[in-house]
């Protein structure tokens, strides 16, 4: 074990001690007399002195020093019983540490580096032992402290779990904590008298990978659009990257994409996230995918057993896992054994006879009078009991759903249930005809009405017949049903293709939809019933797709198959919204109908989209981005010379693309596409990913050639084609309808040179050994590339429709979205769970028929002034003023009165404040001064008593004599300017401003004066502001008095003295060209509006405050609550 390193002064004090192995600072070391022959007399010696030691002072045989080049101290860093043990210790040391010893010129600073290191694992250890005993151990508080002190975000800031580490620095490591929490990756570290802290968001994150480089054997990678970092010298590096890779999947899926991607409901409540329920998360995961689950299922138990399998005639050692609804089990060995035994079929679940032979065994009966024996079950008690309730409640819901359906049926119609009709009014029989076809279910598979008989097919027959066979001599030794053992003879029969008359049933067997239609009697008939009839986006896209489906086969050149297909794909869209109708669903379908009934077909469908190809089929697809991204890796990680040669993958990708969302049915003869949807409802997608490997290496060749990306899709285009079955002469040749038509098919050979068969099998033989387990933590990586690359391309939709309309750089601009996407983050990470959901909810923009249209990050009104604040020039007197100010900034952006400002809005407004002109700056302070953005219920108590207007006191400006003296040439050049400005913006604007009322005009004014506070020339533009407001005041008393009076009155008032009454404001009135032109009388003004700006360095300001700042307001919010 590790221990907290402790001074030894002479490093072999009376000889007590051996070195074992050494290097320039370590020493591994054993005591002496412990494992030599005995008879030697220092053995003796040395057992003679531990032995009359007594517990406390006796030492372990075998440790490890700490020495430093020419010293004579060294430190004991480790100690172990068994020399395995220690050796555990050495390596880790060898390998994480020694290699980066070097770079240290200091080599007391090697001491300091080490011993840190040592304390840090020992405190990890230490967290480890008491994690598994209690939930909250003293440690963890200890280490929560230290996260609040050193990074001051709010508490809501749940911390998960630390790891102590380095963090490199070019070529020095910086010894310290990595804090992992639900929205953030922490690091802190202080030594030798220098602090290194940083937070990276999860949001920022854009790539997570592994790496080995020259001082770092193996280092975690984190990347971000600004830099990457590396992170080396974990106690247990594997369990570091996957902590680190499940949290940013979680935040990026919760924060990135909460309309499409599903996510637990645990994982969506982050503040309930700990480290075991991310390790339980990440088994669950991982079990939904091997077993093929529905997503809804939770795991209860895991338990370790043997499994009885009469074929082996032995019992299988594996792992028992126990959801809500399913047993399964899976060997040591993933895929070799495989059982999955649906609640729904056990009849019992009961405790046998422990003997020597057959340790704490179970017998779990089903209702094929077949009962499966498991044996060596820890905790059998507890987990028979476990069982037998969620049997019971399993059992319980069958016969409530029974008993509802029973009273249905006895007061329905006696009219078959897959007949419906919905219009009772007859017209002529050709059309009631067709009523009763479009809404008729199928009680058979299409296949069986419509199968190509053609010349020539007896050898196919007598195929049949032999695989028939087959698998009825496989049924009798292996089991009939969902609850068959699967192992890999029945891999070789699913390669050589599954009999046209199995065909559906071992579809259903294979994918568990046998369990989903039995416990769902009615539901697809039911479904139908309110599905057809309805008009919506998803029924226009499936009427469009419907003859695109397998046009080539008889079934669907027939009203029969087109209104099966049509049936089962509206009910799925009623049944999904959220998936709706997708691309490439339809010939999914189309395949499924063939050699299944409708309702079979039906629930095929939904375990295809909802379990075996999760996030699949959705508006962005992102599921199936994911796994095109995991090909890419697969390439470069199993074909090599292939990656070598083509080193952007991304063509063979888009290429591929097509195969996953069809199963290769859009690319390959039929019959060989049947036969991948086989394998694939055996395997799941991992027999695509294989398949795919498979034809780029039969091609590695000549795609390596290949000079374009035409070239490439050409050569893998004539392969699949060229790939037959022994059925395909019964078929024809040509593939069905792509998602988009090739357009060049000539010059294909006719000969097929591959047949599928093989090219499955080779498959299994070169790329078998690709796991589930493996193919889940890739979807975990790549799932943040794809997500980040999703919200790159919001971005450049985001600029590209913003910047014809602003003056700002490209650069800033981008920061200052930046700013604005971290602002609606901020809100979901830690305001209280309504604001978060109604910021997440106001980032999708929905169309007018309600589907999903795009990611568009828009703010309310709280995040807004807190943004406004950070980037706003106008600085406030006081801060109720400022907030005001922020207020009708935020009513007048917001066009849409929903109470929320998009970034275009948001870009403008900036636009203006920083690089347009005078006028335009004038024209937005005017406008936050009169309706909509002031109204008149704006509760400001102060407004009345300013001491620049009052009502009952004139204004008071002191003006050299000769200014007065030419008070009334000025009115006259005031007048022809005011006229000769108005012409100029009739071009320009396109709707005059309103009239600013005296109210108004009060507000503007308090507004200007507050601007200036703390500007070097104050008091220029106090004398300025107040000239300003004089003449306006002049100017709205002589509109005043000629609308009161009804005559023109001449020349300058000298008499008007003050404002008017109070009683008259709704007649007192000035407009923006009027407060423009009097603006412009005054150098002081003019300049302080013309100022130039420096957008860059407010926005880098901004980037250090907004975290802070609003982590700090978020928090006093929580206090005061």
């Amino acid at each position: 074990m590790w221990l907290n390193p402790e001074e030894v002064l002479l490093k072999n004090a009376l000889k007590l001690w051996v070195t074992e192995r050494s290097n320039d600072f370590f020493l591994l070391q054993r005591r002496r007399g412990h494992g030599e022959p005995t008879g030697r007399i220092t053995g003796l010696l040395v057992g003679a002195l531990d032995t009359v030691l007594d517990s406390n002072a006796r030492v372990t045989p075998f440790r490890i020093l700490l020495q430093v080049p020419g010293s004579q101290i060294s430190w004991v860093i480790a100690s172990g019983a068994a020399i395995e043990e220690v050796n555990k210790h050495w390596d880790w040391l060898i390998h994480n540490l020694l290699h980066s010893l070097s770079v240290f010129e200091n080599k007391e600073d090697v001491a300091s580096f080490v011993k840190g290191k040592v304390k840090g694992l020992i405190a990890e250890e230490v967290r480890g032992r008491q994690a598994a005993q209690e939930e909250d151990p003293e440690k963890f508080r200890e280490a929560l402290l230290k996260f609040e002190l050193h990074f001051g975000l709010p508490s809501s800031e749940k911390l998960v779990t630390y790891y102590s580490c380095c963090c490199w620095k070019g070529r020095v490591p910086r010894q310290g904590f990595l804090y992992l929490s639900i929205n953030h990756m922490s690091f802190y570290s202080f030594l030798l008298g220098k602090e290194v802290k940083f937070v990276i968001p999860w949001a920022e994150m854009t790539r997570l990978e592994r790496v080995s480089t020259g001082l770092m054997t193996e280092a975690i990678r984190v990347g971000t659009r600004q830099r990457q970092r590396e992170f080396s010298m974990f106690l247990n590096l594997d369990e570091a990257f996957g902590v680190i890779g499940q949290l940013a999947d979680i935040a990026l899926r919760r924060l990135l994409d909460s309309e499409g991607l599903e996510l637990d409901r645990v994982l969506q409540q982050p503040t309930r996230i700990t480290k075991r329920i991310l390790e339980e998360q990440a088994i669950r995961e991982y079990v939904l995918a091997l077993f093929r689950l529905p997503r809804a299922e939770k795991l209860h138990e895991v338990a370790s057993c043997s499994v009885w399998t009469p074929h082996a005639r032995c019992h299988t050692a594996g792992t028992l896992y126990a959801t809500d609804s399913y047993l399964c089990f899976s060997s040591r060995e993933e895929g070799s054994c495989v059982l999955i035994i649906p609640l729904s079929e056990v009849l019992s679940i009961e405790k046998a006879e422990s003997t020597t032979l057959l340790p704490n065994p179970i017998i779990v009966s089903v209702r094929t009078k077949k009962a499966f024996q498991l044996i060596e079950l820890q905790d059998r008690n507890e987990l028979v009991e476990s069982l037998n309730s969620r049997l019971r409640s399993v059992h319980w819901k069958q016969s409530m759903f029974r008993s509802r359906k029973g009273s249905k049926r006895s007061v329905s119609s006696p009219t078959p249930y897959y007949t419906f009709y919905y219009d009772t009014g007859y017209s002529d029989e050709e059309e009631l005809e067709e009523q009763v076809l479009r809404n008729t279910v199928n009680s058979e598979a299409l296949m069986t009405a419509f199968h190509q008989n053609q010349p020539g097919n007896n050898g196919n027959k007598s195929m049949e017949q032999v695989k028939e066979r087959l698998w009825e001599d496989h049924f009798l030794e292996f089991g009939r049903g969902v609850h068959m053992f699967r192992t890999e003879k029945i891999q070789r029969l699913v390669a050589m293709g599954i009999p046209e008359s199995l065909r559906g049933e071992l579809w259903m067997t294979l994918s568990d939809a046998s369990s989903e239609l039995e416990s769902h009697q009615g539901y697809y008939t039911n479904l139908v019933q309110k599905s057809m009839g309805q008009s919506s986006l998803a029924t226009e896209e499936i009427e469009r797709d419907l003859h695109r489906s397998l046009p080539d086969h008889p079934a669907f050149q027939n009203p029969t198959g087109i209104a099966a297909l049509r049936r089962v794909l509206t009910a799925y869209a009623h049944r999904n919204p959220k998936i709706g109708y997708c691309q490439s669903m339809n010939i999914l379908a189309s395949v499924l109908l063939l050699y299944a009934k409708e309702e079979e077909a039906f629930w095929l469908l939904v375990a295809v989209c909802e379990r075996m190809l999760p996030d699949y089929f959705n508006r962005r697809v992102i599921g199936a981005q994911v796994d095109q991204s995991v090909f890419e890796e697969l390439i470069r990680e199993r074909l090599p010379e292939l990656a070598e040669q083509v080193p952007d993958l991304s063509a063979l990708s888009s290429v591929s693309l097509s195969w996953f969302l069809t199963l290769f049915l859009s690319v390959l003869p039929f019959q060989s596409a049947v036969c991948v949807v086989d394998c694939f409802f055996f395997h799941g997608i991992k027999a695509i990913f294989q398949l795919g490997l498979a034809a780029l290496d039969a091609n590695a060749a000549q795609l390596s050639a290949s000079t374009d990306d035409g070239q490439a899709l050409m050569i893998l285009t004539g392969f699949l084609d060229e790939v037959g079955s022994e059925e395909s002469s019964c078929v024809p040749s040509s593939p069905p309808a792509a998602l988009e038509p090739s357009s060049s098919e000539a010059d294909v050979p006719t000969v097929r040179h591959t047949n599928i068969t093989d090219l499955i099998n080779e498959s299994y033989t070169k790329f078998g050994d690709l796991t589930v387990r493996q193919i889940e933590r890739l979807r975990c990586r790549h799932r943040i590339r794809v997500l980040q690359a999703h919200e790159d391309t919001t971005k450049e939709n985001s600029l590209r429709v913003v910047t014809p309309d602003v003056s700002i750089s490209p650069e800033n601009l981008s920061d200052v979205y930046d700013l604005f996407k971290t602002e609606h983050f901020i809100s979901l990470y830690w305001g209280d769970s309504s604001s978060a959901a109604a910021a997440e909810a106001a980032a999708w923009h929905y169309g007018d028929s309600g589907c999903y249209m795009e990611r568009q990050y828009r703010l309310d009104r709280p995040q807004f002034k807190s943004l406004y604040g950070l980037l706003t020039t106008w600085p406030g007197g006081s801060n109720q003023h400022a907030d005001t100010l922020a207020n009708r900034t935020f009513t007048l952006l917001d066009q849409d009165r929903n109470s929320l400002v998009t970034f275009k809005e948001f870009a403008g407004w900036l636009d203006t404040l920083y690089c347009e002109e005078l006028n335009e700056k004038i024209r937005l302070l005017y406008r936050l001064h009169i309706p909509p953005a002031l109204t008149e219920s704006e509760d400001d108590p102060s407004l009345m008593k300013s001491p620049l207007l009052s009502s009952n006191r004139p204004l008071y400006v002191n003006l050299p004599s000769d200014v007065q003296d030419e008070e009334k040439d000025y009115q006259e050049q005031l007048k022809q300017m005011l006229q000769d400005l108005a012409k100029e913006k009739e071009k320009d604007v396109e709707k005059p401003l309103p009239l600013m009322n005296q109210r108004e005009f009060i507000q503007f004014c308090k507004t200007l004066y507050s601007m200036f506070h703390g500007d070097p020339e104050e008091n220029d533009l106090f004398q300025a502001i107040a000239t300003v407001t004089s003449l306006v005041l002049q100017i709205g008393e002589a509109g005043h008095h000629v609308h009161s009076s009804g005559s023109e009155v001449a020349g300058g008032q000298e008499e008007a003295k003050g404002a008017a009454p109070a009683q008259e404001d709704d007649k007192w009135t000035v407009s923006y060209a009027q407060i423009l032109a009097s603006l412009l009388t005054e150098q002081a003004l003019v300049n302080f509006f013309e100022k130039p700006m420096d957008l860059s360095a407010k926005i880098a300001e901004a980037k250090e405050k907004q975290y802070h700042q609003r982590a700090g307001l978020l928090t006093l919010q929580q206090r005061t609550r």
